[in-house]
């Protein structure tokens, strides 16, 4: 019983931006499972569920071998912490880091796969996102400072 709950998990997971543990619980009912929080909980943690974001700037859950191939950004907090500063500047969004991060943290970003982002380039400590318009510059700055803590 556990094994097949946790295989509809991963399913529900990947095919449903699920949240909080309370929308997993309520999909695994939907889908005949009667299951407790405490459950759910000892089961993200057994999958090694993380919470990624997305390219919508929402949170969901994410298998970690998901998060390297799907349009969700699930930063560890060596590349979260190496993040100085983000500001747009029209339709180029400037990230700050610390000294011979930006690759690393240029190439976190670049998994995202966003249609609106045109390209970036990383330097030693800064990276430059060119982004199809301000507008979106504007609000992909504020997902990315949610993103890496800087808000």
């Amino acid at each position: 019983m556990k094994n097949a709950r946790q295989q509809k998990i991963l399913e529900l997971v990947e095919k449903y931006d699920i949240d909080t543990q309370e929308t997993l619980i309520n999909k695994l009912e939907e889908v005949g499972y009667k299951v407790t929080q405490t459950t759910v909980s000892r089961d993200i943690r057994h999958l090694n569920l993380v919470k990624g974001v997305t390219s919508m700037g929402t949170y969901k859950y994410v298998a970690p071998s998901v998060g390297r191939s799907s349009n969700v950004l699930v930063p560890n907090s060596a590349i979260t912490d190496s993040v100085v500063k983000i500001e747009a500047a029209g339709n180029i969004v400037v990230v700050k880091t610390f000294s011979g991060m930006a690759n690393a943290i240029a190439v976190c970003i670049d998994s995202i796969h966003h249609n609106d982002i045109v390209g970036s380039v990383a330097g030693d400590d800064t990276i430059l996102l060119v982004i199809k318009d301000a507008e979106f510059a504007a609000e992909l700055t504020d997902d990315l400072n949610r993103t890496f803590g800087k808000t």
